[in-house]
Formats: structure tokens, C-alpha cells, sequence
């Protein structure tokens, strides 16, 4: 199994060799979404694809295009176009957001963006249809999942920002 990596700091990575059969079976590849390109060494030999990669709690502020926009549609769109390079690519699971589901794909008419939408859905909508049209250009056999959580026993030593929510929400203080 190859993994995208951000980072091969070993503080941030180590834990992923814990895992069992880690060792035998699992090949980091260092990546950045922003980077076209980037993805080519990580798909490369592999038959599928689980893009899960996206920010999820961002700073809302004035760069919202750079801390949430840009990274979930260029970032869906490099990996998707690394893919469509890839000799062995047979499917691509996108991990998208139930969020999506609120907009139609003319979002932009509805929603015109500004501060009064919601940039999480805007992103994660804008992205998926991308996705949609780089797999449909180039053949790719793309399935997207909606979630509206995604949850689970912790792999790694710090909490998800997502499991982080769910505490909030929990402890009452959300």
C-alpha cells in the first residue's frame, strides 16, 4: 500500500510503521496537494485510489480561498490528473462531504460567493464536480463518497479535527 505523506517527519509519520504489516507493506510518498505533479510518484503502480485528503476546520478569515478553496479543488484536480497518467489506475474513491449535497452544480448562480454562503460546502460541492469532469475527460472510474462524518477508532497519537468536532459537540461546548 502507498500513502501520501504531507511530511516525512518522523514525529508526524512514526506512528504509521506501529501499524500492523506497516513494514512489509506500506511505502510513504511524500506529496503536497497544491503541487501539479506531485501525486505522479504516489499512484504510480497502483490499481486504486482513495483520495481522503482536505481541510476540514479552517480559520475562517479573509484567506479563505487559500486555507479552504484552493487546496480542496486544485488538490482534488492534482490527484485526479496524476491518476489519469497512471497506466494502472482502475478506480478513484473521493471521500467528499454530504456537505456537497446541499448545492446543485450551478451553486454559483444560487450561492454567489460571498461571506453570507458556506465556504466548506462551496469548496467541497466545486470540487467534487471537478472531480466529475477530469473523470469523465479522461475515462477515470470515479466513485465519491458523502459522508457527513468520518469517524473511528484513532490510528495516530493526536485527534483528527474532525473528532475534535464531535467532542465539542458532545462536551456541549459547539
Amino acid at each position: 500500500m502507498s500513502s501520501y505523506v504531507r511530511s516525512g517527519d518522523e514525529d508526524k509519520v512514526g506512528f504509521l510503521w506501529e501499524l500492523e504489516g506497516a513494514k512489509e507493506r506500506l511505502k510513504l510518498v511524500k506529496a503536497d496537494l497544491l503541487v501539479p505533479e506531485s501525486f505522479d510518484d504516489a499512484v504510480r503502480g497502483v490499481d486504486g485510489v482513495f483520495h481522503t485528503a482536505s481541510p476540514v476546520l479552517v480559520p475562517y478569515d479573509d484567506n479563505i480561498q487559500e486555507s479552504l478553496i484552493d487546496p480542496c479543488i486544485k488538490g482534488t484536480l492534482n490527484v485526479l490528473r496524476s491518476c489519469s497518467k497512471s497506466q494502472t489506475v482502475k478506480r478513484v474513491v473521493l471521500t467528499s462531504s454530504c456537505s456537497s449535497i446541499r448545492y446543485r452544480f450551478d451553486a454559483q448562480a444560487a450561492s454567489p460567493l460571498d461571506e453570507s454562503n458556506l465556504w466548506y460546502a462551496f469548496a467541497k460541492t466545486s470540487a467534487e464536480k471537478e472531480a466529475w469532469r477530469i473523470a469523465e475527460e479522461h475515462g477515470i472510474d470515479l466513485v465519491v463518497v458523502n459522508p457527513s462524518f468520518v469517524v473511528g477508532p484513532l490510528l495516530g497519537p493526536k485527534p483528527t479535527s474532525t473528532l475534535l468536532l464531535v467532542l465539542a459537540i458532545i462536551k456541549g461546548s459547539l
